[in-house]
């Protein structure tokens, strides 16, 4: 398999549940999709969106969006470690709580990240992402008052802990996450101290959100 992948953007979601799972890869690292256009177009070669995470099958078939990665690499792997199966108690929440980060959170960071490509007057780009960002505090505040502890869903570790990980890095960063979701601050220091995960969360190291 080939992982189209840059240090600490979502395509660490699914590098980190590769290398919980054990599973072989290729990392093909892209330049910033933002201030590069040959990076885009190198993604865009496989993936139409342009966008990362995006996994290259063994049989060439092209997979895309981190939902869909994650319940894939469950059903490849044959294990239920990080997806709960069909009768486990905790499925309908891990469901409902996946979809919701990838259908509300994360589009947060899609409009925001880059204003630009969604507002044509400059002077509204500035408060157009402060509104997305404090809409996105928000919804984070929903999924804080939803985490059972000691991880997401309670007593099993589950793929929303690695989404968690992931994304509290980005803004509003760890500090914020600490202050005001201690939940969610303590599942993404639980989930660094995986020993599995050591070597993907050291390549996915980016300086920007320290």
């Amino acid at each position: 398999m080939k992982l189209y992948a840059r240090p600490g953007w979502g395509s660490a979601i699914v590098e980190y549940q590769l290398a919980f799972h054990g599973l072989p890869f290729e990392r093909v690292m892209v330049e910033d999709l933002f201030q590069s256009a040959a990076g885009r177009e190198a993604v865009a070669r496989v993936n139409p969106v342009g966008q990362i995470p995006t996994l290259l099958l063994e049989d060439g078939q092209v997979l895309t969006e981190s939902a869909a990665i994650t319940l894939w690499l469950a059903d490849r792997t044959a294990s239920d470690a990080l997806v709960p199966g069909p009768g486990a108690p905790e499925r309908a929440a891990f469901l409902r709580w996946l979809i919701f980060l990838v259908a509300n959170i994360y589009p947060c960071f899609t409009y925001a990240d880059d204003p630009a490509r969604f507002v044509s007057v400059e002077e509204a780009r500035k408060p157009f992402r402060a509104a997305v960002d404090a809409h996105e505090q928000r919804l984070w505040a929903m999924v804080e008052a939803a985490a059972a502890g000691p991880w997401f869903l309670g007593a099993r570790l589950s793929a929303i802990d690695i989404y968690i990980a992931v994304m509290t890095k980005w803004r509003p960063g760890r500090a914020w996450f600490a202050a005001n979701a201690p939940r969610l601050s303590a599942i993404a220091t639980a989930v660094e101290a995986i020993p599995a995960l050591r070597d993907a969360i050291a390549a996915n190291h980016d300086p920007l959100t320290d």
